[in-house]
C-alpha cells in the first residue's frame, strides 16, 4: 500500500464502507484495539463491522460525499452527506477518527437528518 495521509486513509475507509466493501475497508485501515463510540452498536470492532455490513446489504444504492476534511495531529474530521437512496434528502454526518501508524484506532460519528424545509437558506453544506 502506498503512503497515504491520515486524511486520505479516513476518506478511503468511509468510501469503501459506503460502497459495501466493509471487510476490505477494515482489513486495510482499522488498527488493533479499535474503539468506536456509536451508541447504536455494541462496543468493539466486530459489532460495528457487522452493523456496517448489514447496512451495506440493505442499502445497495447508498451515496456518500465528503464535503469537508480537517486534520489535527492524529485526528481527522470529515463532514459528509450520506444518502441511503439516491432520491433521499439524506443526513449530514460528522466522523472523527484517531490514527496510529496509518490505521484508524478510534472513531466517533454523529448525524443530523436534513429537513425537507429549511429555515436557513445557506443549507447544511
Amino acid at each position: 500500500m502506498e503512503n497515504k495521509s491520515n486524511k486520505e486513509i479516513a476518506q478511503d475507509f468511509l468510501q469503501l464502507v459506503a460502497e459495501g466493501q466493509v471487510k476490505e475497508a477494515y482489513e486495510l485501515y482499522i488498527g488493533e484495539g479499535f474503539v468506536h463510540h456509536n451508541a447504536y452498536f455494541a462496543a468493539g470492532r466486530e459489532a460495528l463491522m457487522r452493523g456496517m455490513e448489514e447496512s451495506a446489504k440493505m442499502t445497495t444504492k447508498k451515496q456518500f460525499t465528503v464535503k469537508l476534511v480537517l486534520e489535527d495531529g492524529d485526528k481527522v474530521m470529515m463532514y459528509s452527506h450520506l444518502k441511503q437512496q439516491p432520491e433521499a434528502i439524506g443526513v449530514a454526518v460528522v466522523h472523527i477518527v484517531r490514527m496510529e501508524a496509518g490505521k484508524i484506532v478510534e472513531m466517533w460519528d454523529v448525524g443530523q437528518v436534513i429537513p425537507e424545509k429549511m429555515v436557513n437558506t445557506d443549507g447544511v453544506f
